[in-house]
């Protein structure tokens, strides 16, 4: 008998019985579902913060004061730590000869930018930074003119902007030259930084850039820890020139030998590992409960496959009186197991990723689709399948054909 022909008598017993098919399946589509769900907006989530992760240049680390928590604030213990300043950085970069650039900024949050009778939100963040921090950032001026040493230097009172504050402020009119207003100081824009990727959907250039002495002389220089971007030339000496930095940094702090760091070296890498210790767990959880949901629904087809035997006895008498071997039976009955499961498998699975991207277009990431978990929740299905349909495709093919003919 040809595999194709057991598939088909398979097939058309499932078909004859929808009602117990429909409900056996119902159990295999929630233990996929919970586990698709979930995992579609964790990977909607991780690709979203993978493709935002710009915040920092290609082969660039980021030196800072504290180990800030994702999520949240500095760590207690980094409160005692002493600032970094402007001067640090000169110093790393007279010692960090192998690094391509080395930038240096500080921040200013939630700030409102005015430009006559018109205003921004306050939601606004202004950056003092030098020339290689630009580079260090990947912000390139697409319009307009890039700062100089000569406005680092001398503290020039100009700045450049990004397309969110253009549109607000500047709908019809060419804001090059053009005087803005933060905080009461008059800064004159020079150029417009070119759009950066979105994080969540949401827009990440929502910053007016000026020289960071410019910065200082508005917001303070004293009480205020710089951040230190350092760019190495390219991936293969990224690694070589971290652990350079981070000895100088040791040196230029003053750090005893065995003491730890009193810094921290951040970087897009250990943005996407503190995720991953976030969404592992929940990952874990998820593949837990689905396990779970998917031994209830195997034990439910082992039940349903056995009622099945029992109400097909004196078919499988008949067929076995015809000459099916024991094997075509085991066969049959293992493939309505397994066909049962596929079938739940895919209608969760596509229940799962359309309900895990709706959910997740409120937190405005891209669509996606997990293809690894939707191959590994396909593979449990046809595990559950196997497993639970063994038992019941035993005991139909090694029914004795004469008890099954006197079987009523």
């Amino acid at each position: 008998m040809k595999i194709n022909q057991i598939l088909a008598i398979s097939l058309q017993s499932l078909k004859s019985n929808r009602l117990r098919t429909a409900l056996t399946i119902l159990g295999v589509v929630v233990g996929i579902f919970s586990i698709i769900v979930i995992m579609t907006i964790l990977t909607m989530l991780q690709n979203s913060i993978n493709e935002g992760l710009s915040s920092l240049g290609k082969n660039t680390f980021q030196i800072q004061k504290n180990d800030n928590v994702f999520g949240g604030g500095p760590r207690m213990r980094d409160r005692s730590r002493k600032d970094l300043t402007i001067e640090d950085s000169y110093r790393l970069k007279e010692m960090l000869t192998q690094a391509k650039y080395i930038g240096v900024e500080q921040w200013e949050f939630g700030k409102v930018v005015k430009l006559g009778n018109k205003e921004t939100n306050p939601n606004i963040s202004i950056a003092g930074v030098n020339t290689d921090a630009m580079r260090t950032n990947d912000w390139n001026v697409e319009e307009g003119r890039d700062f100089r040493e000569d406005d680092i230097n001398y503290s020039t009172n100009v700045c450049v902007i990004f397309q969110p504050i253009v549109e607000k402020l500047f709908p019809n009119i060419n804001p090059i030259g053009q005087e803005i207003k933060v905080d009461g100081k008059p800064l004159k824009v020079i150029g417009i930084v070119e759009p950066q990727t979105a994080l969540f959907g949401s827009s990440r250039d929502s910053y007016v850039i000026v020289p960071i002495t410019t910065w200082q002389s508005m917001y303070g220089r004293y009480g205020r820890s710089v951040n230190i971007t350092v760019m190495s030339h390219s991936k293969d000496d990224y690694n070589d020139v971290i652990e350079a930095a981070t000895g100088h940094m040791r040196t230029i702090r003053k750090v005893s030998p065995g003491e730890p760091n009193d810094f921290y070296i951040f970087s897009n890498e250990s943005m996407i590992e503190q995720t991953n210790q976030i969404t592992d767990p929940i990952k874990i959880i998820a593949l837990a409960i689905s396990l779970i949901a998917l031994v209830a629904a195997g034990i439910g087809i082992m039940n349903i496959m056995l009622v099945s035997v029992t109400e097909r006895t004196r078919e499988i008498g008949i067929r076995k009186a015809l000459g099916a071997r024991k094997t075509w039976i085991l066969i049959q009955f293992l493939f309505e197991a397994i066909i049962l499961c596929i079938l739940g498998g895919f209608i969760g699975i596509v229940i799962g990723v359309s309900i895990g991207n709706f959910a997740g277009s409120f937190l405005n990431a891209q669509s996606a689709v997990p293809w690894d978990w939707v191959l590994i929740g396909l593979t449990m299905c046809i595990a559950v399948g196997v497993i639970f349909g063994t038992y019941p495709a035993y005991k139909a093919s090694n029914l004795d054909p004469i008890e099954a003919l006197r079987y009523e």
